[in-house]
């Protein structure tokens, strides 16, 4: 692992979803906490952040908040602050504005559910080499079809030669499927709409200014939205 340093040493770790679609297995806990090749799915992703040096971790809760909690209350690395929304589920872009007073300028962000492989370089340190603040507002990890295991949809952005975004067009389809996770300046989350909100708002308005920027990652990224997308998950992780 060479080159650039962590563009940050925080993540946002969105943790707060109802995970409707993965019931059954959450009508009794979490999506986080389903296990996926014999550990929680929240814990795949905390423990590639502490292998890739981020020390510290911003968890939002919110169902059944007190098991999440609990869970990551246990952990060493990375540290763990929660974001509390039991009160009220903000959605994604929700979540980050009340999450803000411990996040750092800039931070990354991915979901609880993510797993992946990881290529040459880890996710972290590939978005931190591609990282310019000058000019980004997020710097979204997105992997082509080929690569995202378990998906089935259209795509979600083009990306130009320089890495700028745009979105798909509706019937189209577009070769980059974000993965969850992102670079974010607090630049982008400036004059956000109050309460419950998506990010897709913020994105829409950086990429009218040119300033939603994309990088291609080089290792293999799992979709696992629903139960029957552990087993086929599981089988790859045991073969790398």
């Amino acid at each position: 692992m060479s080159g650039k340093p962590l563009a940050s040493d925080t993540a946002m770790v969105m943790a707060a979803g109802m995970g409707k679609r993965m019931r059954p297995l959450t009508a009794s806990q979490p999506k986080p906490l389903v296990r996926v090749a014999g550990k929680p799915l929240i814990d795949h992703a905390l423990d590639r952040l502490a292998d890739a040096g981020i020390a510290r971790a911003v968890v939002n809760v919110h169902y059944l908040a007190d098991a999440l909690e609990a869970h990551v209350a246990e952990r060493n690395a990375p540290q763990v602050v929660i974001s509390d929304e039991r009160s009220e589920l903000l959605e994604t872009g929700g979540g980050l504005i009340k999450a803000r007073p411990h996040l750092p300028d800039p931070f990354f962000c991915l979901n609880a559910d993510n797993i992946w492989l990881d290529g040459p370089r880890d996710a972290f340190h590939d978005l931190s080499r591609r990282w310019d603040p000058d000019v980004m507002d997020a710097l979204l990890l997105l992997v082509p079809h080929a690569n995202a295991k378990n998906f089935t949809g259209p795509g979600d952005f083009h990306m130009d030669q320089i890495g700028r975004l745009k979105r798909r067009a509706p019937g189209r389809i577009a070769p980059f499927i974000y993965t969850g996770i992102q670079l974010i300046s607090h630049r982008l989350l400036r004059d956000a709409p109050e309460g419950k909100f998506s990010t897709n708002i913020l994105w829409t308005r950086a990429i009218e200014e040119g300033r939603l920027f994309g990088a291609a990652f080089t290792g293999q990224w799992f979709e696992v939205g629903t139960p029957q997308a552990i087993a086929p998950t599981e089988d790859a992780l045991k073969r790398g």
